[in-house]
């Protein structure tokens, strides 16, 4: 298997993923944005997408996995409870999809969003927003459908999980270096906190410091509709 970073030099994180003996791949959290360097890369490398996942419904972006479905017949992958449209498989906590020879795991993390979810590849663990590295803490959980107290009672998933683990976020600064899970269970504050009332005053104090999201009008009814708005101002 291979696992590879995408969109370099930019805060949204997608991954690819690779079976080598097949030729199959996925994209985890493709950004519209780059649509085109996706399918370039897939046709350079001969690849197969099988599955374009996304870890749940964004709010600072569009998602590529719609497009992607259209064009190449992948499946559009999400929670099964998830409100947004156009998802072509769902799947539940603790469910595996074969990527050839590979599976790829998924496990419901809840709290950022109602539809947030962890998948697992191997040795690495991509978060979406659930959960970010060391001192990114966690995703906000004052946009559509998050909530502060599910997404803390949410975080003892990750006792499921080895140390080992290479944690892969959404979203953290360009260049930052992808840490285990031992090392942000010793270095995120967040997973050092002893309390949800410790946890909420971070919170909202985080909110006001982050203020609005640019994108959320334009980006959550495109995401939950599956349709690409006339006018995108950011590429515009």
């Amino acid at each position: 298997m291979r696992f590879e970073q995408l969109n370099d030099g930019v805060w949204a994180m997608t991954y690819l993923l690779v079976d080598e003996a097949t030729m199959e791949a996925a994209l985890v959290d493709p950004v519209y944005d780059y649509m085109d360097s996706y399918i370039e890369k897939l046709q350079q490398e001969n690849l197969t997408l099988r599955y374009a996942i996304a870890t749940h419904t964004h709010a600072d972006h569009i998602t590529a996995c719609f497009n992607l479905r259209d064009e190449t017949g992948c499946e559009y992958v999400m929670w099964h409870d998830t409100a947004s449209l156009g998802v072509s498989k769902y799947v539940n906590d603790l469910e595996q999809l074969m990527l050839g020879n590979s599976s790829i795991t998924f496990h419901f993390a809840p709290g950022h969003t109602s539809d947030s979810m962890l998948v697992q590849f191997g040795n690495y663990l991509m978060t979406g927003d659930f959960l970010f590295t060391g001192d990114g803490g966690v995703g906000r959980d004052d946009l559509p459908s998050g909530r502060m107290k599910v997404h803390w009672n949410s975080l003892k998933v990750l006792d499921r999980f080895e140390g080992d683990l290479l944690v892969c976020t959404g979203h953290d600064p360009p260049g930052t270096e992808m840490q285990t899970l031992s090392w942000n269970r010793e270095n995120n504050f967040v997973l050092n906190m002893n309390s949800f009332e410790e946890y909420k005053q971070w919170q909202d104090e985080n909110n006001i410091k982050l203020g609005s999201v640019s994108k959320i009008k334009t980006a959550v009814p495109a995401n939950l509709f599956s349709e690409i708005p006339d006018v995108i101002p950011w590429l515009n």
